[in-house]
């Protein structure tokens, strides 16, 4: 049992340990369009996000899991878009990437894996900003999520997003350490043999799992699907809606928990949906 908890306690502090970086540029980014840009930037990210899905879902794909914790801060910050927030959920591809090339899978099917999450990202994006544009509040201020987290922003960019970075790594390690636990307990087995041998309800099964804030879902989705327990609709969906920690970051930082469950919604919806469609195209 010892031996279990300091398992699971080692994995948090390496998980945390690799977002710290991408934490501290995603707040320090964010206090140096405030501070030094000021309105006029404000002003050409609000011109600029209508192709923010695009650039959103292209660079979600890229196998880290710091972009969905930046698209977190930045929407909470209102400085992207609902569609570009969604869009790099959708696409972020988590440890799924690794674990492919591990397993010398043809470049051929990775590249469909990754294009399907491209696309759907993308297109996704674009609609629920066509849909969701007239709904939105105008973009604020990166300093107005400032204040809720009473951090003194006016006074030092770098000790501002220091603190941020700092409050939000010790939320994520307790996070971590009691997925990891859980997962250390059996939980692993468990979602296997939960998904495995479903096909019909393949896509909506593998989308709850993928909600798992921890790359430990991501890991067991790809798992099956390589060991052909899991067909590609159901593994499309489960990744679709995996989207790391980014989640955890939403619900921490953007103070709106019914805008919160509205995304987590529209995600899990939009990637089970696709996944079944999917698997109707697969066979």
């Amino acid at each position: 049992m010892f031996e279990m908890i300091w398992d699971a306690l080692v994995d948090a502090l390496i998980d945390g340990a690799k977002l710290l970086p991408f934490l501290f540029l995603a707040y320090l980014a964010m206090e140096w369009l405030e501070h030094k840009a000021g309105n006029k930037v404000n002003a050409m990210v609000k011109k600029s996000g209508k192709v923010g899905p695009l650039v959103g879902g292209v660079l979600g794909v890229v196998p880290q899991c710091g972009f969905s914790t930046m698209g977190s801060n930045f929407y909470a910050g209102r400085v992207i878009t609902l569609g570009t927030l969604l869009a790099i959920y959708l696409s972020t591809s988590d440890e799924m990437l690794p674990i492919l090339l591990s397993e010398h899978v043809s470049p051929l099917l990775i590249l469909e894996i990754l294009l399907s999450k491209v696309i759907i990202g993308v297109l996704a994006g674009f609609l629920v900003d066509l849909i969701y544009r007239r709904k939105e509040p105008e973009h604020g201020h990166i300093h107005e999520m400032c204040e809720h987290e009473h951090c003194h922003c006016e006074k030092s960019i770098w000790k501002s997003a220091l603190i941020h970075t700092l409050k939000i790594a010790v939320f994520i390690f307790l996070i971590a350490f009691v997925l990891n636990l859980v997962l250390e307990l059996g939980g692993e087995e468990v979602l296997s043999s939960f998904l495995a041998g479903r096909t019909v309800l393949g896509p909506v099964l593998a989308g709850l799992v993928g909600l798992i804030p921890n790359c430990g879902a991501s890991v067991v989705i790809t798992q099956l699907f390589l060991e052909g327990t899991m067909g590609f609709g159901a593994m499309l969906a489960g990744l679709l809606v995996n989207a790391g920690v980014g989640l955890l970051i939403l619900f921490k930082v953007n103070h709106n928990k019914k805008e919160n469950f509205t995304i987590l919604g529209l995600l899990y919806a939009i990637g089970v949906l696709s996944g079944i469609v999917a698997s109707f195209i697969k066979g």
